[in-house]
């Protein structure tokens, strides 16, 4: 890294939304907040390609739209370093008018081109568009324009040509034009190419990649298609419900992943050679509303290696189950009814609560542990959930929801409290876990 100054650098980034879009919910007060950004850290160099990573609804775009002021932010700083006057401007402070001499300098990319491209306008009006809005004087207006269709592989003669006139891809290039125009340091890419075919993502990426040698570009790369980040990212950020939980160089994060989301993430990544072997991590479970995310570690509601309680004796695969069904009990997800029928009437909860286990376990706890979920599934099966929930959070609370997990700072940086102290010898082959006495 350089020992300048970022170019950007976000301190506790929050961008919340407010969920009370609907008519009944601002009749009766019903307002919630979406959390879709919830306290980001991260840093992006000159020159740098920082590739951003995460399953769809975890807060990328939001992320990238509001380190460019295109959304307010809840809380937090976004810093900009700029080279001419050598300043850190903190662009969240700065007013609408104030903002907009820094947006010749901050750009977006938007992923839709069909719908940030007005129809109505033609290709020299849309990019000359950012020489009126910023007062650029460019002295020929329309010579500079072509200029720029010629920068981005297009024909000066498209100048006159209207948007859906071209080819996806060649929209994408408008757009990519229209963000140069203002000769930008910094650019925010929103999947610019997860709507074009594979052949035109190539020819896109390498043009990104030129006009960054050619202009010191710097970018934010927002993607889902893990092979186009490590393609053109000099750092890997890995997000999860509103979190960074992970960032390294792509040779560190696509070989020796650390956090368990990053190692389900790569897992999942299509590998054309049949023979091939790889061992795929399946996630229980769907990402957590972010109106209501989990405590802690956001991730350990599916995470498959979260830590039992010190000195606990009990494979990871038994632990995870049990995990799984305080989740279900809280949500009052257990089918108890079901169960029930099979029986004849005035059989005793705890014969219910047996059945329930194999309905709910693939792999069934066994001495003290058994003893403890049937007990919990007997007070479910009479209708008490709530002290069922109680019983096993007194038993398997673990540190992964009771404390959320600080970045580490190191050279591959992970929020994960497998890394917060050296892991102890695995009682599960493959899994790392603390303790290893019996409760």
């Amino acid at each position: 890294m350089s020992s300048e100054p970022p170019l950007i650098r976000a301190e506790g980034l929050t961008k919340h939304y407010s969920s009370d879009d609907g008519l009944l919910d601002r009749l009766f007060g019903d307002t919630q907040l979406v959390k879709a950004v919830d306290g980001v850290d991260l840093e992006i160099e000159d020159g740098e390609t920082l590739g951003l990573v995460g399953e769809s609804g975890c807060g990328k775009s939001s992320l990238g739209r509001t380190l460019v002021q295109l959304e307010e932010a809840t809380a937090g700083s976004v810093y900009y370093h700029d080279s001419d006057s050598g300043e850190r401007v903190d662009l969240t402070e700065l007013s609408s008018s104030e903002m907009q001499e820094y947006r010749k300098e901050v750009q977006f990319i938007f992923q839709n081109p069909d719908a940030s491209l007005n129809p109505r306008l033609t290709v020299e009006d849309i990019i000359g568009e950012a020489f009126d809005i910023h007062g650029i004087e460019e002295g020929n207006r329309n010579e500079r324009v072509r200029e720029l269709l010629e920068t981005v592989g297009l024909q000066r003669s498209h100048a006159g040509r209207y948007p859906h006139e071209f080819s996806g891809g060649q929209r994408q290039r408008i757009g990519i034009a229209r963000a140069l125009a203002v000769d930008p340091e910094f650019i925010v890419c929103d999947e610019p190419v997860s709507a074009l075919d594979v052949s035109v993502q190539a020819q896109i990426l390498n043009l990104l990649e030129e006009l960054q040698e050619e202009f010191g570009l710097s970018y934010l790369f927002i993607a889902h298609d893990l092979s186009v980040v490590e393609h053109i990212s000099d750092r890997v950020a890995v997000m999860y419900l509103g979190n960074i939980v992970e960032t390294g160089v792509p040779e560190d994060i696509f070989e020796e992943p650390h956090h368990p989301y990053t190692e389900a993430l790569l897992s999942a990544i299509p590998e054309p050679d049949p023979l091939w072997v790889r061992d795929r991590v399946q996630l229980e479970g769907t990402v957590p509303s972010p109106i209501d995310p989990p405590s802690g570690c956001r991730f350990h509601t599916r995470c498959p290696q979260i830590i039992p309680p010190d000195g606990m004796d009990i494979e990871q695969a038994v632990y995870r189950d049990i995990v799984g069904l305080r989740q279900r009990i809280r949500e009052r997800e257990i089918n108890v009814d079901r169960v029930r029928e099979e029986f004849a009437e005035g059989t005793s909860t705890d014969a219910v609560a047996d059945a329930l286990v194999g309905q709910e376990f693939d792999h069934p706890p066994s001495g003290v542990h058994r003893d403890r979920v049937e007990e919990a599934l007997s007070l479910v099966a009479e209708n008490n959930w709530e002290r069922g929930r109680e019983l096993l959070a007194d038993h398997y609370e673990s540190v992964c929801e009771r404390r959320e997990p600080v970045l580490q700072e190191d050279a591959n940086p992970k929020a994960c409290h497998l890394y917060e102290q050296p892991p102890t010898e695995s009682m599960d082959t493959g899994s790392r876990q603390q303790g290893s006495a019996d409760d």
